[in-house]
């Protein structure tokens, strides 16, 4: 609840600015969304796109079928969703800090915001790299604000985009995505390497680390984040393995035992609210980690947990990089995808048929977000309070 105060007080603080201060701080407001555009860092873009080309339009040429392949891709995932779609939602609203019920994802706040930071700047300057690289000219730079949804933006000229090439369209449509992608593969070989490798050198596990309580949960009352479990019901917990196998022997409804490293507590289960048949307590948990006594003995018993932090920051910069990058490439206006999605149509197709198709695609695919994180999000806020 903490995070959705802080989400609250923000959304008022930077409105009444921006409402107040909207001549002096050159702020544009359209209906929900605050604009704030600027002349600067074209240079900057112009000078990276300048320096090498060829290799932007070699790497780009290499993205575009990748693109395509993880556009319907996902668009077949979101199709097979829709059996399930009233019941395990697969699309839900990423708000750091925020623990929202039933969603499969919990993205830490410190955490949250850095690995989305990277998405928004990496995302907009491919795509203006790769307009000047086509010899498109760059109106404008900017931030945005939706609601409380932040964003950035890159404003190429219409009038120029409209004079190159199909393939030079897709290059610049498809370089947000495709940069998202690269950063992501870069930071899961990162997180691979720490946890796959480094991590189990340095440390063994001794027991499970609750990282966070949802809202509104049966363990909300009664755990606390920071709190390690050594036992539910008398087994062992000593890893997420053992964790895990205790989880399978609790049922809906049962009063557990859990033993922790600050006392014995006990709580009531519920139902999991993506699956009624299984018992739900409502915590988020990892492996408690001691250093190995041989790695203490050199580096001490505090730096060796560095490895902790980088690990989980490369994971959620990969994480968020790879899920943004990809629902941006479905085939539906306004995202990049819909865009791609209209050019590869115009290449066999006439305009008549063109608009049409593209425009019933994109309702089907926005119907099908919409629903899904409205029932999802909305159900897990309810659930809160």
């Amino acid at each position: 609840m903490n995070a959705l105060w802080f989400y609250v007080i923000a959304f008022i603080l930077i409105w009444t600015l921006a409402v107040l201060f909207r001549d002096r701080l050159k702020i544009e407001i359209q209906g929900p969304l605050l604009l704030r555009r600027t002349k600067r860092m074209r240079g900057f873009i112009d000078s990276i796109a300048s320096g090498h080309p060829r290799l932007w339009r070699w790497i780009l040429n290499a993205g575009i079928p990748v693109a395509f392949f993880f556009m319907f891709y996902m668009l077949y995932l979101m199709v097979m969703s829709l059996q399930n779609i009233f019941v395990t939602p697969q699309a839900s609203l990423i708000v750091p800090g925020v623990d929202i019920p039933g969603s499969p994802v919990y993205v830490p706040l410190g955490y949250g915001i850095v690995g989305l930071a990277t998405v928004i700047v990496v995302h907009e300057f491919a795509h203006g790299i790769l307009a000047r690289v086509e010899g498109v000219r760059i109106k404008s730079i900017g931030l945005l604000l939706l609601a409380i949804l932040p964003g950035a933006f890159v404003e190429p000229d219409e009038d120029d985009i409209k004079k190159v090439s199909p393939i030079s369209k897709l290059r610049i449509y498809a370089a947000g995505s495709v940069a998202n992608l690269i950063l992501a593969g870069i930071c899961f070989a990162l997180f691979f390497g720490i946890s796959a490798y480094a991590m189990p050198a340095a440390f063994q596990a001794d027991g499970v680390q609750i990282d966070s309580v949802v809202p509104g949960s049966p363990a909300s009352e009664v755990l606390k984040p920071g709190l390690v479990i050594e036992s539910i019901n008398g087994m062992p917990t000593t890893n997420l393995t053992t964790y895990g196998m205790a989880l399978k022997r609790i049922r809906v409804g049962e009063v557990i035992t859990i033993d922790t490293d600050q006392g014995t507590f006990r709580l009531k289960t519920g139902r999991n609210p993506n699956n009624s048949s299984r018992a739900y307590m409502g915590i988020r948990t990892s492996n408690h980690l001691k250093v190995r006594e041989s790695v203490a003995s050199v580096f001490g018993g505090t730096l060796p947990f560095a490895l902790t932090y980088l690990e989980e920051l490369f994971f959620w910069i990969f994480f968020l990089n790879f899920a943004v990058g990809t629902v941006n490439l479905l085939p539906a206006k306004p995202l990049d995808g819909g865009l791609m999605f209209e050019e590869l149509l115009r290449y066999r197709l006439p305009e008549r048929i063109v608009k049409p198709a593209v425009s019933y695609v994109s309702i089907f695919v926005i119907l099908i977000i919409a629903v899904s994180i409205i029932w999802g999000t909305g159900r897990g806020i309810l659930m809160m309070f």
